[in-house]
């Protein structure tokens, strides 16, 4: 909302995503505004059929979260949020990391420049890493990314089929990670010696250590009884 000049008289500027978020009577109000914006020639009709098209079918926006755009991209899930905002992208990206995702493993972040948008993108890796979170974080990180999982999947069955599909594959696959505890697996086959044996897991873990060229690496140890 904004006034305009020094005369009395306000304004209101809603974009049509966040309208295509309201309640399905304004919707349908907003829509035959437009479509009568059509017949009078006073829009273009390829723009309008694209907000149309929104306002029919509605758009999931959750409460204190921007819209991210969720399609695919030669068959590659794309989840990102553009912005020509600076203070939207960094928002963003924070509220990533609160939930345990890690830029450039996780998520791609380009700060708008020269009044072009900027953008938080999601990676493959950091879809599933979120899922996986939501299933076994804790606190604040397990409901961010529960959160943040279930609006992906909303976003994604809004943009079809295939495209819900693939999100779902990726979020399923993350929440199976971790599920499963050493101590669960039966009738694992190790080779010692030349020799194949069926073992039951006991238990195990994992620590860090530094090989002889300085890098850090991971030693992980399980016990197994034949």
């Amino acid at each position: 909302m904004k006034r305009e000049g020094d005369r009395d008289v306000w304004y209101v500027r809603a974009t049509t995503d966040r309208l295509a978020a309201g309640r399905r009577k304004l919707r349908d109000a907003l829509a035959e505004i437009v479509r009568k914006a059509v017949e009078n020639g006073w829009v273009n009709k390829e723009t309008t059929n694209r907000w149309l098209d929104k306002l029919r079918s509605g758009l999931t926006l959750r409460e204190g979260w921007p819209k991210y755009e969720v399609g695919l991209v030669k068959g590659a899930l794309a989840v990102r949020y553009t912005s020509i905002s600076i203070k939207g992208i960094e928002r963003e990206a924070r509220r990533l990391r609160d939930m345990g995702l890690v830029e450039g493993r996780h998520f791609a972040v380009k700060m708008p420049e020269g009044g072009r948008n900027g953008y938080v993108s999601i990676l493959r890796e950091g879809l599933a890493y979120a899922a996986r979170l939501s299933i076994h974080g804790s606190g604040d990180r397990q409901r961010l990314a529960a959160e943040f999982v279930e609006y992906m999947l909303e976003r994604a069955g809004e943009e079809g089929k295939e495209v819900y599909e693939k999100a779902e594959e990726i979020v399923k696959r993350g929440r199976e990670v971790g599920s499963l505890r050493l101590t669960d697996v039966r009738g694992a086959e190790v080779e010692v010696r030349g020799k194949r044996h069926v073992v039951g897991v006991l238990g195990g873990g994992a620590q860090p250590e530094k090989s002889w060229s300085g890098k850090i690496l991971l030693r992980i140890k399980i016990t197994a009884k034949g």
